[in-house]
């Protein structure tokens, strides 16, 4: 059995789970007529043969580049008959997303300090917190500055609950941003608070933040949207508001809004966009350019997320799951990867479980004779395959393949939170 692992430069050289965080697994910039998420290559313009070695856990980790696309393997077994990547709940580290990544030039070697664009002297990068109530558009906007939908995005309120970080490179910048749960005065489940601390976590380590307001609706301060996430930072970062769904308004209302916010409001400026249509980003980030300090890349450039796949997957599942089912039961739903397989020559084999809170809510999942739950998982296969750019095995014995389970009162359970991921860390692989 071969697995597939990557040098990566974006972890503090004492992380104990160096060896196992792999740029194979998070997020790459697509190439269209290629795959557009592909496990195992990297940018292919700079074709290189690479030999290196460190020590890990007690054990020597030999990385040889094999082919023009830069793959870096380590063999653990020879002739092995079959080449499957697995990983599941057990095997899995955590990540942790509360600090930044060590970018000490002195720990990185030749091709780190290539990939992560080092030698010039102009490069800007920083991370981005982006905030707001639910329901204003960060998770669009975030998709739209990106170039690629990561968040999941839905006509519900609170649809975000992980602080999701996208990354956003160009030749000389590379901005890091911060999709955040809406800010929410009261907190009914400790679920709720959890999330406003990621939020407050990710403003606390941003550079800059973009506050995002509804236009459609009357104008109001954001006083509260700036303690939770600010608290009480005696130094502020840089401030903007965006004046968010600009398209559904006319003209004359947007100039007044504007007039009103820039009066009103605690910023250092207020661009009005329409992040649904991509009218406005533009000037978002030259905002944003403007704020960041110089440096260079936390991350080689085409990488698009720091999350690894399985977050990903999971977070389509709960978005099928917030579009199909109405009330409290999309609130209630916990979707978690329980095993992932990544296999070359067949379809990669995904088994997700569903947590609820009620058994009644379980019934509802599942539907008469379970047609519910099989529609839930094609129409997510549908999109996670559309994501993957590749087939995937998930909705066939539907109840093998997405589990329900019920946990009463999950969202009160603070171990079990942290186990989701909602105490600042996920799954590593």
């Amino acid at each position: 059995m071969e697995l597939v692992v990557h040098n990566s430069a974006t972890l503090p050289r004492d992380n104990k789970f160096f060896t196992v965080c792999s740029y194979s697994k998070f997020l790459r910039i697509p190439d269209y007529g290629k795959n557009l998420f592909p496990h195992f290559t990297r940018n292919s313009s700079h074709p290189r043969e690479t030999h290196f070695h460190f020590e890990a856990r007690n054990k020597t980790r030999n990385f040889v580049s094999l082919d023009k696309r830069n793959q870096l393997w380590v063999s653990e077994q020879e002739d092995a008959e079959e080449q499957v990547n697995s990983y599941s709940d057990e095997e899995s580290a955590f990540l942790s997303l509360s600090e930044k990544p060590n970018r000490n030039l002195a720990l990185l070697d030749d091709y780190e300090m290539e990939e992560l664009d080092c030698n010039d002297p102009n490069h800007r990068s920083g991370y981005v917190a982006v905030l707001g109530k639910p329901n204003v558009g960060k998770s669009t906007l975030a998709n739209q500055m990106i170039g690629q939908k990561l968040s999941i995005v839905s006509d519900k309120p609170q649809t975000t609950r992980h602080r999701v970080l996208g990354i956003c490179s160009g030749p000389e910048y590379q901005m890091i941003l911060y999709d955040t749960p809406g800010v929410i005065e009261k907190k009914m489940h400790k679920l709720d608070s959890m999330m406003m601390k990621n939020v407050r976590n990710a403003a606390v380590n941003a550079d800059c933040v973009l506050v995002l307001v509804d236009a459609c609706k009357m104008p109001q301060k954001i006083d509260e949207v700036l303690e939770e996430g600010l608290g009480s930072l005696t130094n502020r970062p840089p401030t903007l508001l965006v004046l968010n769904k600009k398209d559904l308004i006319k003209p004359g209302e947007i100039a007044k809004k504007l007039e009103w916010y820039e009066k009103f409001t605690d910023v250092d400026e207020v661009i009005p966009v329409s992040a649904k249509y991509g009218h406005g980003v533009e000037d978002i980030k030259d905002w944003i350019l403007s704020k960041l300090p110089v440096g260079p890349a936390y991350y080689p450039k085409d990488i698009v997320s720091e999350h690894p796949e399985r977050f990903f997957v999971a977070e389509i599942v709960r978005e099928k799951i917030f579009m199909q089912y109405r009330n409290e039961v999309p609130y209630a739903c916990q979707v978690n990867v329980v095993s992932y397989k990544a296999r070359p020559t067949a379809k990669d084999f995904i088994q997700v479980e569903v947590v609820v809170e009620k058994n009644s809510q379980k019934i509802i999942l599942i539907g008469k004779e379970g047609t519910a739950l099989k529609l839930l998982a094609t129409a997510a296969r549908l999109d996670i395959e559309d994501f993957l750019q590749k087939k995937v095995f998930l909705e066939k014995n539907t109840l093998q393949q997405v589990e329900v389970k019920v946990k009463e009162n999950w969202r009160q359970d603070e171990g079990l939170l942290n186990y989701y991921g909602y105490g600042g860390q996920i799954r590593a692989l």
